[in-house]
């Protein structure tokens, strides 16, 4: 093979904007003249992608939150997804895994990377009617135990920013294995750089598929295949909302780079599926590279931006404490799932019960059917028991969802996105003060107060208040 190679990623979520007590999605007058903005994102970019077909030819992972929103909001979206994926011109699908909730996983405890791992995979599988091979990690941000931990549940390749590698000039054009220990290893093709940020940042760049391909592209495929006959193999990787949405009419931009054209001109180098390049040539022949631990695509500071004083932000003093007061709070909720499990029929695992819940999540599985599983029948088994058991494990359903990253993306904690995931968190700590009688709620309360808003002046007690009150939930017991 002589020709040069190109992938675009497509990476495609929406974090869960539904109201965790009622499940019903509140109204986004920002999102005007649409109910909210999954509805306006799917009208400018999801449908129009998937109805004509782009999808076939691109790499993109669909985050679980914004499938199940598909699932039930926009069905014909979500078919052109899928249908994608099972496309002739795939060998093993072009669709990637995510982890589910969008969480920063360096950041989470052993136990909640699996869970949100498997969470993900599990999505995947329902969704897809397959296997993963290749997981997109939030954010990109990465170390060393995560990827383990994707190896162990069968993944083989994923995609990093450059500055990720622990090598100061990388040749992006090549895909490494990483090595992680006891024989095995995970694939990586890290972005080409200055690509992705041209098409996500200089819309006049994209303005003409045809030049962008000539002049941009194929200019940075000259020079391959290299010495040793591999052929160069350039990754374009950019959120997937920027084709419609982000920026107007990009959706007919990629159509035109990627899909087939006859009348388009032969431009020297091949749109190819991403597992098929990565995962062909044997793992052996690849050459080894060590990553920068605790590195993302969107900070430059490590993954700082969601869990401390980042400098990318002009106050991010407010935080360090919210993931602590949150911290603590998932600590509180476990201590009281440990003892409440302990006195179940078969004392059943918390984390085997909880990697497993996702089934209920997903509407694979009843809650009842679920629980009989795992505790017997409900002749044998107090129904009491069976629903303090679904009850605590939707409270560590919400207990993740409140680690979603958006909630510390940007400058201020009055935002809409850190408001959900204080909902999030309330519909978990309520499951469990009402359950098990303790009053976690004042403590997180508490917590929250530590800290405030830096254009507002309120405190994160406040904020929590305003986000139960905008969903008609009663304030937290004084």
């Amino acid at each position: 093979m002589s020709r040069g190679r190109l992938v675009v990623h497509g990476h495609f979520y929406q974090p869960f904007r539904a109201d965790p007590f009622s499940g019903v999605v509140p109204p986004e007058p920002s999102a005007a003249p649409f109910h909210d903005w999954n509805t306006r994102i799917d009208a400018e970019c999801y449908r129009p992608n998937a109805e004509r077909g782009t999808l076939a030819w691109i790499s993109y992972d669909l985050g679980p939150t914004l499938g199940a929103w598909m699932d039930a909001q926009a069905p014909h979206s979500l078919r052109g997804f899928v249908g994608a994926d099972r496309s002739p011109a795939t060998a093993y699908g072009n669709a990637m895994a995510q982890s589910f909730h969008h969480s920063i996983l360096p950041l989470l405890s052993a136990a909640d990377r699996r869970t949100e791992i498997r969470w993900g995979l599990r999505d995947f599988e329902v969704r897809f009617g397959r296997t993963a091979v290749g997981s997109w990690l939030p954010e990109t941000a990465v170390d060393m135990a995560t990827l383990r931990y994707l190896a162990a549940e069968g993944i083989r390749y994923t995609i990093l920013a450059p500055w990720q590698a622990a090598e100061s000039h990388l040749e992006t054009r090549r895909p490494y294995r990483v090595e992680l220990g006891d024989g095995r290893n995970i694939v990586v093709a890290f972005f080409d750089a200055g690509l992705s940020a041209s098409v996500s940042f200089e819309p006049a760049v994209t303005a003409d598929a045809d030049r962008f391909a000539r002049e941009r592209v194929a200019a940075r495929l000259g020079g391959t295949p290299f010495d040793d006959g591999e052929t160069g193999l350039v990754v374009i990787a950019t959120d997937g909302e920027l084709y419609g949405h982000h920026q107007q009419f990009r959706d007919l931009f990629l159509q035109r780079l990627v899909a087939p054209a006859p009348d388009g001109p032969d431009r020297g180098f091949d749109v190819v599926e991403l597992a098929s390049a990565l995962l062909d040539p044997p793992i052996e022949s690849l050459r080894p590279m060590r990553i920068v631990e605790r590195t993302s695509w969107s900070c430059h500071h490590g993954v700082a931006r969601w869990s401390s004083e980042c400098p990318d932000a002009l106050d991010g003093r407010w935080k360090g404490p919210l993931r602590s007061a949150l911290e603590r709070l998932a600590a509180g909720i476990d201590a009281v799932t440990a003892t409440l499990f302990r006195d179940l029929p078969g004392a059943p695992d918390p984390g085997e019960a909880r990697d497993a819940y996702v089934d209920v999540v997903l509407g694979a599985e009843t809650g009842r059917a679920f629980a009989e599983r795992w505790l017997g029948p409900v002749k044998v088994v107090d129904t009491n028991a069976i629903r303090g058991f679904l009850e605590i494990l939707e409270a560590q359903r919400w207990r993740l969802a409140m680690f979603a990253s958006d909630g510390w993306f940007w400058d201020d904690p009055v935002r809409l996105e850190t408001r959900q995931i204080l909902r999030c968190a309330a519909r978990a700590v309520r499951l469990v003060d009402a359950r098990a009688g303790t009053r976690l709620e004042a403590r997180l309360v508490a917590d929250l107060a530590l800290f405030t808003s830096p254009a507002e002046g309120v405190d994160g007690a406040a904020i929590y208040r305003r986000a139960l009150a905008e969903i008609g939930q009663p304030p937290p017991a004084a």
